[in-house]
């Protein structure tokens, strides 16, 4: 099933645009592998969704008005990505992703990719992490053709202090290696830990006062692998004043 989208530039979803909802980007996918994909093979995301949720997880997120953490992370370029710096600039957008082997995470990248102009005239800087490898990370970045940092967060280190990281139940892994997902090799850890997508913009320099930059403006964060931060809401939120 992963291995169908490698992006939405295709010819089920058309052309990425500025203009398009990423929704129904993002559901024409859910269309797609729900016609070509049996019931069945769909079966272990969709209960680990429900699994997630049940769990609590979205409880522990970051919310709106927390302090976000500093972080440092390597680029697909190999150079270091500081947020102290991007927040020197104005508030910082920052979209974590599960891998290159998702569909809808690459549709999300392509569908910011489109909207960079308008992350530039809001003011704002926009990071995407993953913990892929860097190799992996520059693979994502090559492919889809984007431009902004795609960071690498070993061990999901960044993550999980954004509340995001989760170990993928078993029966899941089982799935995932029977439709050759191998997250060790791509993650470079044995830890079979993927992150929440999420989506978040912190205050930067723009804020006013002091006291509120690294304050989380705006956080979306979904146990449904499917749901995605519509880029419209989260530009808003970054052009606040």
């Amino acid at each position: 099933m992963t291995g169908m989208w490698r992006g939405a530039s295709n010819e089920e979803t058309g052309p990425v645009s500025a203009e398009k909802p990423l929704r129904l980007t993002l559901a024409e996918i859910t269309g797609r592998v729900s016609s070509l994909v049996p019931p069945e093979k769909l079966e272990p995301p969709e209960r680990a969704i429900d699994d997630l949720r049940a769990s609590g997880i979205t409880e522990r997120i970051l919310r709106v008005g927390a302090t976000a953490p500093d972080f440092e992370l390597v680029d697909q370029r190999g150079q270091v990505v500081r947020s102290a710096d991007l927040l020197v600039r104005g508030p910082l957008i920052v979209v974590f992703f599960r891998g290159r082997w998702c569909p809808y995470c690459v549709a999300t990248l392509e569908a910011w990719q489109a909207r960079l102009p308008q992350v530039q005239a809001a003011g704002a800087s926009l990071v995407a992490i993953s913990p892929q490898k860097p190799l992996h990370t520059s693979f994502t970045a090559e492919q889809h053709k984007l431009t902004f940092p795609v960071l690498s967060d070993t061990g999901n280190a960044v993550a999980r202090q954004f509340g995001l990281a989760y170990r993928v139940p078993d029966y899941l892994e089982r799935h995932y290696r029977g439709i050759f997902i191998n997250l060790p090799n791509s993650n470079g850890d044995p830890s079979w830990e993927l992150p929440l997508a999420a989506t978040f913009v912190i205050a930067g320099k723009d804020a006013g006062e002091v006291a509120r930059v690294r304050t989380v403006r705006f956080a979306y964060a979904s146990p449904d692998f499917k749901d995605r931060a519509e880029p419209a809401d989260v530009l808003r939120a970054a052009g606040q004043s």
